[in-house]
Parts: structure tokens; sequence; C-alpha cells
């Protein structure tokens, strides 16, 4: 095979901005080798006026697929508008863009990468009662994936009520059915008598390391705290978690491992295996700290 006849990479990338601390480019690298996959992934700066234009110019150019991330989830919805995947429309923001037969198609793999790390980390989902802190992005993109579960109730609460309730609004107009029994209300109403099996943090309070304004005896017994942000030591809603009564908790590695391994089964119809992903990751946060 002479160097003209020899195939180019497949191009993917992650774009975002900034975009210069992200991990997908060694997590998508090790799914590659796993799989026996060539392939090259690269981190996409887009000026924050300039998204539309970067992600046609990288497409344009042969690119096939991209993660998105902050801020852009909203504008990739937007332009993958005509091919959205059910999950992507329930979110009302794609982290994984695709070319495919000369059209954009939009995927959320958020939601399936948290239900993914909470199955990992020995969650019981079925007939759970689960606590969902925060209605913004983040909240959204996880909601339908988590209303599938199987679990009992979803309560969302929020500093601002007024957006919990519109989440659950918005998540009862989407006409996808549900066993999950869906309330809303401010941080202040988080308690149950008998306390949550699951409390989910999905503000982003961890990146202040601060903790929501939560009351107090919100766990029931085994009960698991996790918390969408990571880093190499407990978030601090993961230490008041812990004072609270919780029984485990965890932080959001697993979860952004889960969703790089979502869209990668997207790309290439090859499903990796997570774990000594998570386990090389979490060594270098350690190292790092």
């Amino acid at each position: 095979m002479t160097p003209s006849q020899v195939p180019a990479l497949q191009r993917y990338a992650v774009i975002g901005n900034p975009v210069a601390h992200s991990r997908s480019p060694q997590i998508h690298a090790m799914f590659a080798e796993q799989t026996h996959i060539a392939l090259e992934y690269g981190r996409l700066p887009a000026p924050l006026d300039g998204f539309r234009d970067t992600v046609w110019k990288f497409f344009l150019a042969g690119g096939r697929g991209l993660n998105v991330t902050v801020p852009f989830k909203q504008e990739a919805y937007a332009l993958a508008h005509d091919h959205l995947s059910a999950r992507a429309r329930v979110a009302g923001a794609v982290n994984t863009l695709t070319w495919r037969d000369g059209m954009l198609h939009g995927c959320n793999t958020d939601g399936v990468g948290l239900v993914e790390d909470l199955k990992r980390l020995g969650a019981a989902l079925q007939g759970a009662r689960l606590l969902l802190v925060g209605a913004g992005g983040a909240a959204r993109g996880v909601l339908q994936p988590l209303a599938e579960t199987g679990c009992a109730e979803i309560r969302i609460v929020n500093r601002n009520p007024a957006r919990a309730a519109e989440l659950v609004a918005a998540w009862q107009a989407s006409g996808i059915h549900s066993s999950a029994r869906m309330t809303a209300g401010g941080l202040a109403e988080a308690a149950r008598s008998g306390g949550w099996n699951v409390v989910i943090n999905a503000t982003a309070s961890g990146l202040l390391d601060e903790a929501p304004a939560l009351p107090g005896e919100l766990y029931a017994p085994d009960a698991l705290a996790y918390d969408m942000v990571y880093g190499p030591r407990p978030t601090a809603f993961m230490r008041q978690a812990t004072a609270d009564g919780a029984a485990r908790t965890a932080d959001g590695l697993g979860m952004l491992v889960g969703q790089a391994a979502e869209s990668f089964f997207i790309w290439h119809g090859k499903r990796p295996d997570p774990s000594p992903v998570l386990t090389a990751l979490r060594a270098e946060l350690l190292a790092e700290d």
C-alpha cells in the first residue's frame, strides 16, 4: 500500500470554551486502544460567538463526530434540530454530534453516563426514591434516563423553586411515559419521611467548593450521595452528605467516562469497557493533587 492509499484516520474532537482541560482525548484514546479502532481525537476550542462556524468547518474538512461541552450544548441542539435523538429532545441539549449520511445528528449521553455509573456503584434504582438537586441544564440532561430506571419517585429541588416546577412541567409535557412520580420544590423542601435512596447534586456548587443549602436528615439507610462534579478529593456536597448520614458518596468522574463510552458506541458501534479507563483517570487525579 502506497502512502497515498493509506486511509485517513477518522477525526473526532471535543469542542468547548474553555476546552484545554478536557480529558476526552485521553478517554477516547483508551477506548480506541481497547476496541482496536484507529482514530484521531483532539480538542477544538471555539469562540463564544463562533460555535456554528467552527462546527461546520470541522465537518466539512472530514470530521466524523464532536463531543460538546460548556457552554455550547444548547447551540448544538439548535444546530442538529432536524435530527435529534429522543434523549436530546427531552434534555433540550446535545453533547454528541455525528455526521452521518450527509446530515448532522445530535444526541445527549449525559444521563446514560450517570445511570450506568449509579449501577456500577451498586445503587438499587428499581423502586428507589431519588432527590435531584438543581434544575438547570445538567439536571434536565439526566432526567429521562433516571425516570426510565424504574424508580418510584424523583423530587427536583432548586434554590429557585419556580425553575424546579418548570422542569417538572416540561417533563410532563414531553409525553414520555414513566412510572416515576415527579415533584418539585425549593431546597428547604428537600426532606422526606424515611429519607432518599439516592441524592444527586446537579448544581455547579462544587466548582466553588460549596454545598447546596440542604436540610438535614435527607438520607435513607444505605443511601448514596452523588455529585456530578469530580476532583481528587471529596467535594463539599460529598462532605456535607457524609456528615448528614449518607452511607456512601461518589463524584462524577464515572459519569464523565460513562457518557464518553456512550458517545463512542454511537460513533463506532462498539461499546468499550469504562472500568480500566476510570481507574486510570482516578489514579491521575490523585497524583495531580
